[in-house]
This record gives structure tokens, C-alpha cells and sequence, in this order.
């Protein structure tokens, strides 16, 4: 009885860490609001994929309309980045909504009535994609903004994870059922409902203004300020890198699993959902892991070992011929890319300087998004010609090598971070910034 009484204030303890960036108030409708609305988004994603592959019976189309989504990230990104620095991300946000959710009215319209045709979801698709150019650096900008303790900004980027892989668990695992009871026309019609709680969400949140000490410049100088700044540090520099490599050998998994799921388990839009859930789980898993760290030390390691973790999942799903198998498969990949790139984006958040924040979180964006639409793409070719389990374990095979390249880096990128990781007082002055040991051994000298 005394072990229990005693026990349940540290489990209590333990539950307001965790969940500590909620403590903020518009953190927590802006948390509420997204949890809801990344559902129907997850719903809209298991559907067109299902939606495309119905219609075509082609992998090669399943890449090109990845492809079509995620193509604007790239190359409007750097350009979104600047405006990002210069506008109000508040109101950006609030107008990207609007806009995402008119998207997915127009996608259940035309399957609802059933006119829809492959070009519409392309061309649907080029414009989700415009809208994700600006959305996601304003997005991920934006936490700060939400969150007043610099101290809770780590925690608030794994919550945010936390609830994407939590949409992704739970939308996937719906989403054939819902597929067979209303079509896909229903789920793009959830979807658009459920844009609604997060436009309430950024409506109802009290944003103090930005202070603005730069002038503004022309785009292209301000454009060209950030590519230096980002790219001529090397930390940032091998961060994107790796992002960028793991997306583009990532994306693959995402875009063949309706050719997975049919052609090599023999199943249908429930095995589809079951395989995207296993995924979710993985990744919701790896978000609960870093929301439960107490400082961004040690997340180099971290992601490093998360890497080669990805990329054996990678090689254990494209070898795979049982669905027990497979779903485990899945659990790995997903915890492995999560908190890969969640913890490449805390790190990324901390050492970036404030009036660069839009800009370097646009080059994230590419690299996370942006990247995509070419390893859907190649997805889409390799896999008619060698098939998608073999597409699968040539992906898998570049992750470990990008996660063993990434290793090499980090004595180097400990050095350049470990004086930013002072200025903030993260670390003590001989204390490591990268490296998973600082964890395990304590500080040591540089």
C-alpha cells in the first residue's frame, strides 16, 4: 500500500514531463486541433493511394502522383522559406487550412459522384503540394512562437510527432474499413470536415507579434543569405543531408505498400491499413521516447543507431512474405525514421539562429518533403522493373550506408555545436553536444 501511495506522485511526475510543452496554452489547442485533423488527413492519404492503384492497377502511377504532391515542396520551398521570416506565421497558417481543407472537399465531390479520373487527383494533388511549400516551414516555425519556455521547445517538436504518428496509427487502421463501408469519396469527405478543429484551434490562440530587428531585403538576397548560413555550417549541412537521403530511400516504402499489401501478401485495403497502422505504431513509440528526454544531448548518436534501424526495417519488409513479419517490420521502420527525423529537427530548431528559423526550416522541408517526390518517382520506375520487394532493398541497403557516412560526420559536428549548446547553457563548458555518450558518461574533454 505504501509502495503504491508513494509511486503514484512519481508516475503523475513522469506523465507532466512527458506532456510538459501542453502547460502552454496555445500549444494545447494547437495540439487538440491537429490531433483531430491529421486523421482525416491520414484517411485522405490510405484512400488515393488505394484510389490510384484501383483505377490503374500501376505502380509506375502511384509514383507519379507522389510525385505530383510533392514536387512544389521542392522547388517553391527556399522561396516560401523567406516569406516564412517575413510574414505573420499565425495567419499563414490559418489561410494554408482553408486551402488544404477546399482541397479535400473538391477530391470527395468528384469521387462522390463519380467522375473522378487520375489527372484530378494529379492535378489535386500539385495543389496540396503548393500549399504544403508554405505550410510546413510555417508549421514548424511556428512551435516556437506557441511555446513560451525555450527549455520545452524539444519536448513540444516530439508532441508534435507524437500526434502525427498518433494520426498515422489510428487513420491507416480506419481507413479500410472506411474504404469498404463509404468509398474513398467518404474519407476525402472526413477529411475536409476535419480541417475545421484546427482552423478553430488557430483562431481562438492569442499570438503576440513578432519582433522584426532585420531589415528587409530582395528575396533573392535574403534567399541567398539563408543557402549560406544553412549550408556552410556544416551541422545543418549534414542534417539536411541525411534527411534528404533517408526521404528519398523512405518514400518508396509509402508509395509501393498498396503493391506490397496486394501482389506479395495477398491482401486487400485492410492489410493496406494494418501495414500504415504497424508503421504508425512504430513511430508513435520513437515520439514518446524523445518526449520523454530531458535535453537535446546526446541526439546525434540517436540518430545515427535510428537510421540503421530504418534502414533494416527497410530490408526486413522487402524480404518478407508473411504479414506477422511484415507488421513488425514496420514497427522498426516507423520508430527509426521518426525519431530520425524528429530528432534532426530538434537539433536543426536549437542551433538555427531566430531571423533564419522560415528559411532553414524550409530547406527541412525540401529535405523531408521535398526529396520525396523523386523516391516516389523512382519507386514508381524501379519497381516496374524489379519489382517492389527488390525496389525495397536497394532502399533499405543506401539507408545503412547513409546512417554509417552520418557517423563518420559527428566528431566534427560536435565541435561546431558544442559552443551554441554553451551559449544556451544546454551542456556545461566541457560537456559534448552530439554525442550520445555525453548521455551515458557524463561531460569529458573536448
Amino acid at each position: 500500500m505504501e509502495q503504491r501511495a508513494s509511486g503514484a506522485p512519481r508516475s503523475r511526475e513522469g506523465w507532466r514531463f512527458l506532456l510538459r510543452a501542453l502547460g502552454h496554452r496555445n500549444y494545447r489547442l494547437f495540439f487538440a486541433g491537429q490531433s483531430v485533423s491529421l486523421i482525416g488527413t491520414w484517411l485522405t492519404r490510405v484512400a488515393t493511394a488505394w484510389l490510384v492503384y484501383r483505377l490503374t492497377g500501376s505502380a509506375l502511377l502511384l509514383g507519379v502522383i507522389g510525385f505530383c504532391g510533392q514536387i512544389p515542396t521542392f522547388l517553391l520551398g527556399p522561396f516560401a522559406g523567406v516569406l516564412v521570416d517575413r510574414w505573420d506565421r499565425h495567419r499563414l497558417l490559418v489561410v494554408t487550412q482553408v486551402l488544404a481543407m477546399l482541397q479535400s472537399l473538391a477530391l470527395a465531390l468528384l469521387a462522390l459522384s463519380g467522375h473522378i479520373a487520375v489527372w484530378h487527383v494529379a492535378a489535386l494533388s500539385i495543389f496540396q503540394g503548393l500549399i504544403n511549400a508554405f505550410d510546413m516551414p510555417a508549421r514548424q516555425s511556428f512551435v516556437v512562437e506557441m511555446v513560451d519556455d525555450r527549455a520545452d521547445l524539444p519536448n513540444a517538436i516530439a508532441l508534435n510527432s507524437s500526434m502525427f504518428n498518433g494520426a498515422r496509427l489510428l487513420g491507416p487502421s480506419v481507413a479500410g474499413a472506411l474504404i469498404a463501408a463509404v468509398g474513398e469519396g467518404g474519407c476525402f469527405l472526413i477529411d475536409a470536415v476535419s480541417y475545421l478543429a484546427v482552423i478553430a484551434s488557430l483562431l481562438a490562440m492569442r499570438i503576440v507579434p513578432r519582433e522584426r530587428t532585420h531589415r528587409q531585403q530582395h528575396v533573392l538576397t535574403e534567399l541567398k543569405e539563408g543557402v549560406l548560413h544553412a549550408f556552410h555550417f556544416p551541422p545543418i549541412r549534414s542534417l539536411l543531408g541525411l534527411i534528404a537521403m533517408v526521404s528519398l530511400m523512405g518514400m518508396p516504402l509509402t508509395t509501393l505498400m498498396p503493391v506490397m499489401a496486394s501482389q506479395v501478401l495477398h491482401g486487400g485495403p485492410n492489410t493496406l491499413g494494418f501495414l500504415m497502422a504497424a508503421s504508425g505504431l512504430g513511430a508513435l513509440s520513437g515520439a514518446l521516447f524523445l518526449a520523454s528526454r530531458r535535453s537535446v544531448r546526446g541526439l546525434g548518436g540517436v540518430i545515427f543507431t535510428t537510421t540503421l534501424l530504418f534502414g533494416a526495417g527497410l530490408l526486413a519488409f522487402s524480404l518478407s512474405r508473411y504479414l506477422a513479419l511484415s507488421l513488425l517490420a514496420m514497427v522498426v521502420a516507423g520508430f527509426g525514421m521518426m525519431v530520425t527525423t524528429a530528432s534532426s529537427n530538434t537539433v536543426l530548431q536549437t542551433i538555427v539562429e531566430e531571423r533564419m528559423r522560415g528559411r532553414v526550416m524550409s530547406f527541412y522541408a525540401m529535405a523531408f518533403m521535398g526529396t520525396a517526390p523523386f523516391g516516389s518517382l523512382m519507386a514508381g520506375v524501379l519497381a516496374t522493373h524489379l519489382g517492389a520487394p527488390w525496389t525495397l532493398t536497394l532502399c533499405g541497403a543506401m539507408c545503412l550506408l547513409s546512417a554509417a557516412w552520418f557517423r563518420r560526420k559527428l566528431p566534427v559536428l560536435r565541435e561546431h555545436v558544442r559552443p551554441i549548446y554553451q551559449r544556451l547553457g544546454i551542456i556545461p563548458e566541457v560537456a559534448t553536444g552530439l554525442d550520445v555518450a555525453a548521455e551515458r558518461a557524463g561531460p569529458r574533454e573536448s
